[in-house]
């Protein structure tokens, strides 16, 4: 993804989100300002392009099994000459690939 299609991502998804508001210190609300939602766009492109970059890191991460269950297949995998740790690592590296 280029900064340019996430940026053209996040002004529609701020675009779809109007009105947006925030409250103030005397608990007004009051809609963004036009800066406000130019900051919005800004936040939200660099969100998509991180989840874009990394969000398989985080996929991985909740994918993989704890590290003991790890080990143990580890050690069940050296014992009975199978590869359940390496298919499991396999698998989980295909369902959340790099981009």
């Amino acid at each position: 993804m280029t900064e340019e299609q996430a940026l053209a991502q996040a002004t529609q998804n701020i675009e779809n989100a109007k009105p947006m508001l925030k409250q103030l210190g005397n608990n007004e609300v009051v809609e963004y300002s036009e800066e406000d939602y130019a900051q919005a766009i800004i936040d939200n492109k660099n969100y998509i392009l991180d989840e874009y970059n990394n969000g398989y890191i985080k996929a991985r991460q909740q994918a993989y099994l704890p590290i003991a269950e790890q080990l143990d297949m580890q050690y069940w995998d050296s014992v009975n000459g199978t590869t359940t740790w390496a298919d499991h690592v396999a698998q989980v590296k295909s369902d959340n690939p790099k981009p």
